[in-house]
């Protein structure tokens, strides 16, 4: 199972490897059951895997940023 699929969301490498998973799931109805989609669909997990880590890193130092900054505001105010 994926996340959301939709174009929005993603990188546009992702997004090509998505469409091939899709391109391949509707030209091979009874294959995809048996994994002939499953090289394309690795891909796509791997893609999408990278692009959830990269957004936790970007969460974590945004967060690490408010944090200091609640620090440095509450610090302040002990200080008056």
């Amino acid at each position: 199972m994926h996340t959301d699929l939709s174009s929005h969301l993603h990188t546009p490498a992702c997004n090509q490897l998505i469409e091939e998973l899709k391109a391949c799931h509707d030209n091979n109805a009874f294959g995809k059951f048996i994994g002939i989609c499953n090289s394309i669909d690795d891909k796509v997990v791997k893609c999408l895997k990278a692009e959830r880590v990269a957004r936790s890193a970007a969460n974590r130092a945004k967060a690490r940023e408010r944090q200091e900054k609640y620090k440095q505001k509450l610090l302040q105010g002990e200080s008056n």
